[in-house]
């Protein structure tokens, strides 16, 4: 017993020595592991370039969130500006993603930033324009038929509030900010302690002690836009920078090569098919509508699913369509073949199943389910959506009726089946009065003719028409025509 207890102390002893050297070995590989990336993150900066090009736009929010979600472990992210805006909700969704990276950020103005352009130059963290490009003009407009037209105060006053705010963040002034969206701003500048502060009209009237030298920077009635040398003045911009690696040098990255972000396939093709969304719903809708109409389940009801399935994908790529809307439209079209191969004619259940395609796809062209009254342009793209939905419709009515009427035969004279080729314009009836009577036979009247009545003809009974005349029973008649069964008569004259 003494000689095991000395022993197993020895093994205890061994072992710990071993799982401690064991775990040692353990961390050190787990340091090897992680330290490189961190000597790679600090030693290696990367610089990332995200073009903004073109109308801002649904697809270009979904390309923008994603590039700067793949961007999150850079040095830099750069935005390049060539826009002349667009959508204001995409704008804020860009705005949104923007601002909440955790990567710092530099606009870039390559050619120009003009209304939505300006909001989304505004949230980075910096701004940088090249010589002789513009920037601002965000007053919010709509198309009429008299051309643009500028909304009022309560779609002003929702933007000057993001104006503002992004303004406070980077340290711009905020009532110049808020003259590139409102028009009845007259901004005035002076100078205070060497200081150049801007003021309203109406808050420099309300000042009790006025300041000498007050200049007029925006004039009522104008919108706030610059070029670079101006909005370098004002406060804006930074400088004016001639390529992306003066900005990424201005940085402290010089030298760093840059990365520049593209979109996808799927973003341009999402891009591609949200223009001519309208064109796919009314074909889509137009084609299954005529295939209920038309016998059967064939081509059409292909079309219709593939034009509603391609507005459908493109909204989907964008962010607007979810699995909500996906499922009401493939619930909707489930009762509509329901409808054409179970139900005989078109009730209840098609009906149904137009109105939850149609609720789908309109639900399909917007992030939101209904209008938020604090944010107006809500409302009016809204009534758009709706208004295109209901015109796609309309059209699509016109499209069915016209496939219907000449694309249906059309289709079937070109698909094998038993089909009838010709017409009966040149057909003969034969019957056994057309055989046992001729034209220009005579006879006599059984029955009184008023026009309609038996008449005797070579001792035999047939039943006979006049001409609109009335004969009496026992006249001679005789044979006008003889028409298949019909047999005309009038009257004889003695």
């Amino acid at each position: 017993m003494r000689f095991c207890g000395p022993n197993l102390l020895k093994l205890d002893s061994a072992m710990t020595r071993f799982l401690s050297a064991g775990l040692s070995l353990f961390l050190f590989v787990i340091v090897l592991i992680l330290a490189p990336h961190e000597v790679r993150a600090s030693s290696s900066p990367e610089v990332r370039v995200i073009p903004i090009s073109g109308e801002v736009s649904p697809a270009m929010a979904a390309f923008v969130k994603r590039a700067a979600k793949e961007a999150h472990g850079a040095s830099l992210v750069i935005f390049e500006l060539d826009t002349f805006g667009g959508r204001v909700d995409s704008a804020l969704k860009i705005v949104d993603t923007i601002t909440h990276m955790e990567v710092p950020s530099a606009a870039w103005v390559k050619s120009k930033a003009i209304s939505a352009g300006a909001l989304i130059a505004l949230s980075a963290d910096a701004l940088y324009m090249k010589s002789g490009t513009t920037f601002g003009d965000c007053a919010p407009i709509t198309m009429s038929q008299d051309g643009p037209k500028m909304l009022g105060e309560k779609f002003q006053s929702p933007l000057r509030a993001k104006f503002r705010a992004l303004a406070r963040k980077n340290g711009y002034s905020e009532v110049l900010a808020e003259s590139m969206v409102s028009a009845d701003l007259e901004i005035l500048s002076y100078e205070k302690d060497g200081t150049t502060l801007y003021v309203d009209r109406h808050d420099y009237e309300e000042m009790k002690e006025k300041p000498e030298h007050v200049k007029t920077v925006v004039k009522k009635g104008e919108l706030l836009t610059m070029d670079d040398v101006e909005a370098k003045l004002l406060g804006f911009s930074k400088e004016s920078l001639a390529t992306a690696d003066a900005v990424a040098q201005a940085f402290g990255y010089e030298g760093v090569e840059q990365k520049r972000v593209t979109p996808s396939w799927s973003e341009e093709f999402s891009g591609w098919i949200l223009t001519i969304a309208p064109i796919l719903m009314m074909i889509g809708l137009g084609a299954l509508y005529a295939e209920i109409k038309a016998p059967g389940f064939g081509v059409l009801g292909v079309i219709g699913i593939v034009a509603l399935g391609l507005a459908l994908f493109g909204h989907h790529l964008a962010g607007l369509a979810t699995y909500a809307e996906m499922m009401l439209i493939v619930l909707g079209f489930l009762l509509i073949v329901v409808e054409i191969l179970i139900i005989p004619g078109f009730g209840v259940a098609g009906i149904a199943g137009f109105l939850m395609i149609l609720v789908g796809l309109l639900l399909s062209l917007q992030d939101f389910t209904l209008p938020d009254p604090s944010l107006p342009w809500e409302a009016t793209l809204f009534k758009v959506n709706l208004a295109s939905v209901v015109l796609s419709f309309g059209g699509s009515l016109l499209l069915a009726m016209g496939a219907v009427r000449w694309l249906v035969p059309a289709m079937g004279r070109r698909v094998s089946g038993p089909y009838l080729e010709a017409d009966l314009k040149e057909s003969k009836a034969f019957s056994k009065e057309s055989d046992r009577v001729s034209v220009g036979e005579k006879g006599r009247a059984i029955t009184p003719l008023r026009p309609a009545g038996k008449a005797r003809f070579g001792g035999e009974p047939f039943d006979v028409v006049t001409q609109g005349d009335f004969i009496a029973a026992g006249e001679s008649v005789k044979v006008c025509a003889v028409d298949g069964n019909r047999i005309v008569v009038s009257k004889e004259e003695s």
